[in-house]
C-alpha cells in the first residue's frame, strides 16, 4: 500500500541540491528577450506626460508597448474585467503597470523601464479604511448581510455583553521564487507559456484573450512554482499576457520575472481587516448572540476580494455555536495593490473575530479562556444537542474538537504551565509570559460552487511504467507526491513506477486553481478514476485468458495475481497492449452535496470541516516589547493522512506563516501610498529562529474523514495557518498580566503595538 507513508517530496533532492528547474531556468533560444513594467509613481492622478522616447533610446531596446498597442484585450482581471494590462488614461495606485519594454537582457529591460518621463495630474487617492469609508468607495452597492436569529434581541436580553474593534494588517505572500512567465511562439499563431501559477487555465484563457485566438492555441505548463500561498492565483496573469503579447508582436521568445522590490509594489497581499464586534453572553459564558462588522481592504480592483470576503462571514462562527448572529461584510475599494488571494483566503480574519470575541469574554469573566471555549464550542457528534447549524445554516455533523482539545490539553500539560506562567507572572515585574489554547474548524471547498472539479489523465506503458498528468499544480505543498501515491496504490506498484509530469493544459483542459486547500481531495479522486478504468480494462482482459472472474483478479505488490498465475505489473501490462487493450484513460470528479447562495448567506458551501488546535506559550519583555515564542503544541486533524511528513510539514508551515502575520509582519504605506515595506531589508518575515524554541506537531490518531473523499484524508494546506492565532492570543494574555484591562491588542502584535498596549493598560491602573 502506497497512501499513508511518510514518503519524501518528490522533489526534495532536486530541491536541496539546487537541481530543481523553473521558470527562469529553463533554457532558452538566443534570441530571447526580457520584459520589464513601467511603473506608476502615483496613487491616483491622470497621465498628463507619458515620454517613451528615453525609454526607446536605451541600450538594449527592442520594443516598448502600451496600452494603445495591444492587439487585443488589455485585462488581466481574474473577475470583472477591471483590471487593464497597462493604464489606460489615468493610474489607480503606486505600482501600476503603465507600460513594458522588452530589451536583450533581464537588467537592460529594467534599467529602460526607469528611464521614462511621468507626469501625472493628481487625483484624490483614498488608501486607507477610513478613507474608503468616508467616501462610500467599495465594490458591490452596499454591504452584504447575513443573518441567523435576532443578534440585537438576543444581545440586549443578555446578562453581559462586550464589544470592540479589531484592526488587521495585511499580508506579504514572499514565496521565494516571484512571479515568472517565458512566452514561446508557436507556427499558426500559437503560444506556449511556461509560467509559475496556481491557475494554469486561467492563464490560458487570459493570454487567449490578449491575443485575439481560441485557448486551445495556447498551451500552458507549470512544473512547479518556488511558493505561492495563493498570490500566484491570479496575480500571475500580467506577467503572462506581457510576455505572450510581446512575443506574439516580435516573432522572438519574451521572458519576464518580477525582482523582489517590484514583485511587492505591483501585486497585491492579503486583504487588510477592521473587525467591529458586539456579543452578549451569560454568566457562564455562553455566548447568546453577536454582531460582526467586517470592513475588508480591497485595493483598486475587485480581482478575488467578493470571496474572500464571503469566506471571512463564513468563518465568523470558526468552532462555536452561535445561536442567533449578524455579519455585515463592506468591501471598500482604495488607491492601493488590488489584494487578493492569500493562504486561508479571508477564512483566518473571520476566524480571529470569533476568537477576540471569546477571549474578551473570558478577560471579562476573570475565566480561563479554555473553559469558555468549550463551553462554546459545537456539541460533539453522537451527543443529544447535535448536529447544530452554522450562521449559514449548514449542519456540523463532524465535530472533532472536544474530543481533540482534551488529549491536546493533556499531551501538551496545559493546566499544570497555566499555573506556572501566572506564578512566573506575579514574581516578575518585566518579563511576562502568555499562554492561549485556540481551535480551528476550517470548511474545506472553493464557494465557487463550479470550481471544485478536477480532471486527470493516466498512461501505462508497455512496459509497466506509469505517465500521470492532472489539474493540479505543485508548489512545494507535496501534491504530486500524493497523488502519485494514489496511483501507485491503485496499481499495486511502488511509487517509483510513477511519474507525474508537468501540468499542461494540453493534457488535462479546464482545470481549477490549485487552492481552496483542494489539490489533494480533487485530483486524487480524478485520477483514482482514471487509475481505476485502466485497471479493470487489465482484470477484464486478463480474466477472460484465464477463464476466471475481472473481480478476483488483484493488484498487489508489484504483481497481477489471477488465479494461480502471476504476472509483474510489466508483464500484465505488456499482454494486455498485445491483447490491444487501451492502457490510457481521463478521470473527473466533482465535489458531491454542495449548494450554496452566498447573497442570502445560505446552504452547504463545503463538503466538510478540517479541525485542529494549538497550545502556544510566549514571553514578552514590557520594557521593549520584544518577545518569543517559547512552545507550541499542536494536534491537527488530517484524515487518513495520505503522506504524514508532507502533512506535518505543511502544519508546521502554516502555523509559522499565520503567527508572523498576525505578530511581526508589517506592510506600512505612507501617506502618498508608496509601499514602504517592498523588500526584505524592510518587511520581516519570520526566519528559522522564530520558530517555536520547542515545537510538538501531531496528527490526530483518530482522524478520519467521515465524507468519501480520497483514502478518507482531509485537507491540511490552509486550516493550520489558522493555528497561529494561538501566538496572537498568547501575547495578549501577557500583555493582560501588566493590568486589569483588555489588551484589546491589534495586529501584527509588533513590538511597538505591544509596548503601546502595555503602557495604555498600566496607565490605566495609575
Amino acid at each position: 500500500m502506497s497512501v499513508a507513508l511518510a514518503l519524501p517530496h518528490d522533489s526534495a533532492r532536486l530541491h536541496v541540491t539546487g537541481s530543481a528547474r523553473y521558470v527562469d531556468d529553463i533554457p532558452v533560444p538566443t534570441e530571447t528577450l526580457s520584459l520589464a513594467f513601467g511603473l506608476s509613481g502615483c496613487a491616483h492622478g491622470r497621465i498628463e506626460t507619458l515620454d517613451l522616447d528615453p525609454v526607446r533610446d536605451a541600450a538594449g531596446v527592442v520594443s516598448v508597448l502600451t496600452a494603445d498597442d495591444l492587439p487585443f484585450a488589455n485585462d488581466v482581471s481574474p473577475s470583472v474585467h477591471d483590471e487593464p494590462l497597462l493604464a489606460v488614461e489615468k493610474v489607480f495606485y503606486v505600482g501600476q503597470p503603465v507600460f513594458v519594454v522588452a530589451a536583450d537582457s533581464h537588467l537592460a529591460a529594467r534599467r529602460a523601464a526607469r528611464a521614462a518621463r511621468m507626469e501625472f495630474a493628481e487625483l484624490p487617492a483614498l488608501l486607507t479604511i477610513d478613507d474608503a469609508i468616508a467616501a462610500d468607495s467599495r465594490f458591490e452597492d452596499g454591504p452584504l448581510v447575513w443573518q441567523k436569529g435576532d443578534a440585537g434581541s438576543a444581545i440586549a436580553s443578555a446578562e453581559h455583553v462586550v464589544e470592540g474593534t479589531l484592526d488587521l494588517g495585511g499580508q506579504e505572500h514572499f514565496y521565494l521564487e516571484g512571479q515568472a512567465a517565458l512566452a514561446l511562439p508557436q507556427e499558426n499563431g500559437g503560444m506556449v507559456v511556461h509560467c509559475s501559477s496556481q491557475h494554469p487555465t486561467e492563464i490560458q484563457h487570459k493570454v487567449a484573450d490578449a491575443l485575439g485566438v481560441p485557448m486551445h492555441s495556447v498551451r500552458v505548463e507549470v512544473r512547479r512554482m518556488g511558493g505561492g500561498f495563493g498570490g500566484k492565483e491570479s496575480q500571475g496573469n500580467a506577467v503572462a499576457c506581457a510576455c505572450a503579447i510581446a512575443a506574439h508582436m516580435t516573432g522572438r521568445p519574451c521572458k519576464m520575472r518580477y525582482d523582489r522590490d517590484d514583485d511587492m509594489m505591483v501585486t497585491g497581499k492579503r486583504h487588510d481587516f477592521r473587525i467591529v464586534y458586539r456579543a452578549g453572553y451569560g454568566r457562564d459564558g455562553r455566548i447568546r448572540g453577536v454582531e460582526f462588522i467586517h470592513y475588508s481592504r480591497c485595493g483598486w480592483s475587485q480581482d478575488l476580494s467578493l470571496p474572500v470576503a464571503d469566506r471571512a462571514m463564513l468563518q465568523s462562527d470558526n468552532a462555536y455555536h452561535l445561536p442567533a448572529a449578524r455579519i455585515e461584510s463592506h468591501r471598500l475599494r482604495t488607491n492601493t495593490q488590488s489584494a487578493t488571494a492569500f493562504r486561508g483566503f479571508g477564512g483566518p480574519q473571520g476566524t480571529i473575530g470569533i476568537e477576540r470575541v471569546i477571549d474578551h469574554i473570558a478577560h471579562d469573566l476573570g475565566r480561563d479562556p479554555l473553559e469558555v471555549r468549550r463551553l462554546n464550542y459545537y456539541p460533539a457528534q453522537g451527543t443529544p444537542d447535535a448536529p447544530r447549524t452554522t450562521h449559514y445554516r449548514m449542519p456540523v455533523e463532524d465535530f472533532a474538537l472536544h474530543a481533540m482539545t482534551e488529549e491536546l490539553e493533556a499531551s501538551s500539560r496545559y493546566r499544570e504551565r497555566r499555573g506556572a506562567v501566572a506564578g512566573w507572572n506575579a514574581a516578575n515585574p518585566v518579563l511576562k509570559r502568555g499562554i492561549a489554547l485556540t481551535p480551528v474548524k476550517f470548511g474545506i471547498s472553493f464557494t465557487l460552487t463550479h470550481l471544485n472539479q478536477a480532471g486527470a489523465l493516466v498512461h501505462v506503458y508497455q512496459d509497466g511504467s506509469i505517465h500521470m498528468n492532472h489539474g493540479g499544480t505543485e508548489m512545494g505543498q507535496g501534491l504530486f507526491q500524493k497523488v502519485a501515491q494514489v496511483a501507485a496504490d491503485r496499481f499495486g506498484v511502488p511509487i517509483e513506477t510513477v511519474s507525474v509530469t508537468p501540468t499542461d493544459t494540453g493534457k488535462v483542459p479546464n482545470t481549477s486553481a490549485t487552492a481552496a486547500s483542494s489539490g489533494s481531495d480533487l485530483n486524487g479522486m480524478a485520477v483514482s478514476y482514471a487509475c481505476d478504468t485502466i485497471r479493470d480494462r487489465m482484470a477484464g482482459h486478463l480474466a477472460m485468458e484465464h477463464q476466471a472472474s475481472a473481480a478476483d483478479v488483484r493488484f498487489e505488490g508489484g504483481r497481477v495475481l489471477v488465479g494461480d498465475a502471476a504476472y509483474s505489473f510489466a508483464e500484465a501490462a505488456g499482454k494486455c497492449y498485445q491483447g490491444r487493450i487501451s492502457l490510457s484513460a481521463t478521470g473527473f470528479y466533482k465535489t458531491p452535496k454542495l449548494e450554496w447562495n452566498r447573497l442570502k448567506g445560505q446552504g452547504r458551501p463545503f463538503y466538510y470541516f478540517a479541525y485542529g488546535a494549538a497550545v502556544t506559550e510566549v514571553v514578552l519583555d514590557t520594557l521593549t516589547g520584544e518577545n518569543r515564542i517559547l512552545r507550541t503544541d499542536i494536534l491537527h486533524d488530517a484524515g487518513t493522512s495520505l503522506n504524514p511528513a508532507i502533512d506535518i510539514g505543511q502544519v508546521e508551515g502554516g502555523f509559522v506563516q499565520g503567527a508572523g502575520w498576525l505578530t511581526m509582519e508589517e506592510l506600512v504605506w505612507d501617506d502618498l501610498g508608496r509601499l514602504r515595506t517592498h523588500a526584505p531589508s524592510t518587511y520581516k518575515i519570520p526566519a528559522c529562529s522564530d520558530r517555536p524554541d520547542v515545537f510538538n506537531v501531531s496528527l490526530w490518531r483518530r482522524g478520519r474523514n467521515r465524507e468519501n473523499t480520497i483514502h478518507r484524508s482531509k485537507a491540511v494546506g490552509e486550516p493550520p495557518l489558522l493555528l497561529g492565532i494561538s501566538a496572537f492570543l498568547a501575547l495578549s494574555d501577557a500583555v493582560a498580566a501588566c493590568g486589569k484591562a483588555y489588551p484589546a491588542l491589534d495586529a501584527p502584535a509588533t513590538p511597538e503595538r505591544l509596548l503601546s498596549a502595555v503602557r495604555r493598560i498600566r496607565d490605566t491602573e495609575a
